[in-house]
């Protein structure tokens, strides 16, 4: 089987990830999107490692999931934070806060 069709879900993939992330305000939209993309890159490291017949691609695509999980329990428990001291899930309160920071 040839590559291009991974190919082209990676790019659609990332394509959706990146209008995701430019175009949307709410912090789990945000985080979804950066899901996906880190997903078609998992996808093009898998894709190349079978395309020259190497594992290394594999091996590193399995220790960056170890890495998102570990990623993804940091920024939930950061939305969680911010849910309860902002009671929004908008990411212009992180901006706010940064400000706040810089006045103190």
């Amino acid at each position: 089987m040839t590559p291009e069709p991974f190919f082209l879900i990676a790019t659609l993939l990332f394509s959706i990830g990146l209008v995701g992330v430019i175009s949307r305000r709410n912090l789990f939209v945000v985080y979804i999107s950066i899901e996906l993309m880190l997903s078609s890159v998992n996808l093009l490291l898998v894709t190349f490692s079978r395309l020259f017949g190497d594992s290394s691609g594999s091996v590193i695509v399995l220790l960056l999931i170890a890495v998102i999980a570990a990623e993804a329990a940091l920024f939930l428990a950061i939305i969680i934070g911010l849910v309860r001291s902002k009671k929004s899930v908008d990411s212009n309160d992180f901006t706010r806060l940064a400000q706040k920071e810089k006045s103190l």
